[in-house]
């Protein structure tokens, strides 16, 4: 079994906290006339309800791909009861996050094809309704950022891979 690692628990820490601060950004924008659309509420419970967002990348070793549709879920979830808010700024950073702990952490083909697709749930869930980010304009950004990160993953668990095989052979010793 996959154990959780510190940084684990450092990159949920850190995709939490920066989850934390948007939402209260969200909570205080007001009239923010930089928005494409203004932010649907003010309520507070939208800090707890989006933890639920960033927390699952914490078990990204044990199932990425169950992982990745558990974000992707609990992100249509923080949609449909809030609608409107600005949530790019963390879950595209944590969708890049995924594409490479798919890279890494996918067992077989099957999960390496269904985390991806989780993971492009995830980003069309979220920019279907974001206040400073749409559908159009990010979705070119965000999909090859997925890419970009997964094929980094790729590359670090096949030099890992050829470095686990490399096994050092005995040296022999000459006898004189």
């Amino acid at each position: 079994m996959n154990k959780i690692r510190p940084l684990d628990y450092v990159l949920a820490a850190l995709m939490t906290a920066a989850g934390v601060f948007l939402m209260v950004e969200n909570i205080t924008a007001g009239d923010d006339p930089s928005l494409i659309h203004p932010v649907s509420t003010t309520s507070w419970l939208i800090i707890p309800a989006f933890a639920l967002v960033t927390i699952p990348i914490l078990w990204r070793r044990a199932n990425v791909a169950v992982v990745s549709w558990v974000t992707a879920a609990a992100a249509a979830g923080h949609v449909l009861a809030f609608d409107w808010l600005t949530r790019c700024g963390v879950v595209l950073p944590l969708a890049f996050a995924l594409g490479y702990a798919v890279a890494r952490f996918a067992r077989t083909r099957r999960d390496h094809v269904l985390g991806l697709a989780g993971i492009v749930a995830l980003v069309v869930v979220i920019l279907v309704r974001d206040s400073s980010a749409d559908l159009a304009g990010a979705l070119p950004i965000a999909l090859p950022g997925v890419a970009l990160f997964y094929g980094a993953g790729l590359l670090v668990k096949n030099r890992l891979s050829k470095r686990a095989t490399t096994v050092p052979q005995p040296v022999e010793r000459a006898t004189v």
